[in-house]
């Protein structure tokens, strides 16, 4: 019995976690769909970078702390409303497709 409610547990909180994929959909436009395109012409392309780093520049943007290549303001935008939790989804969903 503790097994099934053990797993019943674990199965609802895998729902709840963020799905980065679906998180992303609003960083294809200038990102492209498997984050291969250098955003504006300005930004470093984010495929092959380690999810750490991934997080680290996100949570960056969103503190207004980080403006590489003058992108901070448009990037700020674009993860204010970012729980840290869809922060990590998404860098750990960017640094996974190969």
């Amino acid at each position: 019995m503790k097994k099934i409610a053990l797993a019943m547990l674990f199965a609802g909180v895998s729902m709840m976690a963020a799905d980065g994929k679906a998180l992303s959909a609003k960083c294809v436009a200038c990102h492209g769909a498997s984050f291969e395109k250098a955003a504006l012409g300005k930004s470093a392309i984010v495929k092959g970078q380690k999810e750490a780093a991934i997080e680290a520049a996100l949570k960056g943007y969103k503190a207004g702390t980080l403006n590489k290549a003058g992108m901070g303001a448009l990037m700020k935008g674009q993860v204010a409303t970012m729980s840290d939790a869809d922060i990590k989804a998404i860098a750990t969903y960017a640094a996974g497709i190969k």
